[in-house]
């Protein structure tokens, strides 16, 4: 499969936006679906990782983590951060699209700018799940997506529909013989 690119970073968070813009005026200090974190805080944290994933590519510190955080103002309404989730994964799309072939960053060992945006699109899709989930919405994540996210950072991820096995892959649900996982690890780290 091709690399995971800017431009699927920017199609996650536009499904994103697509799928919750319209139930932004409801309640978002409820559950997201299985999340012991509501619905605000969920959104807030894929604000979060994709600016802290834009943040680790750029400074290509290929050693460690970068301590930061991004941190969301309580009682920003829910269409505002739908804002900020399209500003941050617009910003990891750029950083991705920006980062030369051999940029290296640190996320548990050295890893490249199509891991860093797989990371996103990942993040973006099963917080998205979670999150309609909590808010009574009837969504899966895009099977092209999810096929280019297994293939990138679960080489475990059993044969099968790809959005069903992400959710899976992410221990949102069980699949037929398989029970709901309770601890997984994501593969973003390269050996060049």
């Amino acid at each position: 499969m091709t690399p995971i690119t800017g431009r699927h970073v920017e199609q996650a968070v536009q499904e994103l936006r697509r799928v919750l813009t319209p139930y932004a005026s409801g309640d978002w200090d409820v559950p997201a679906g299985s999340l012991t974190w509501t619905c605000w805080t969920t959104a807030a944290h894929v604000a979060h990782d994709l600016t802290a994933y834009a943040m680790q590519l750029t400074s290509c510190e290929p050693r460690r983590y970068l301590p930061l955080d991004l941190r969301v103002r309580p009682g920003t309404p829910p269409d505002d951060i739908l804002d900020i989730i399209g500003a941050a994964g617009h910003l990891l799309a750029t950083a991705v699209s920006a980062a030369p072939p051999d940029a290296r960053a640190w996320h548990w060992g050295p890893t490249d700018a199509s891991g860093f945006a797989a990371l996103g699109v990942n993040e973006t899709l099963v917080h998205t799940y979670d999150l309609s989930q909590g808010l009574g919405i009837a969504w899966l994540p895009p099977d092209d997506l999810a096929a280019r996210v297994l293939d990138r950072l679960f080489p475990d991820a059993p044969a099968g529909d790809p959005a069903p096995v992400l959710l899976w892959c992410t221990g949102r649900i069980a699949l037929p013989g398989r029970p709901r996982r309770t601890s997984w690890k994501l593969v973003a780290a390269i050996d060049d």
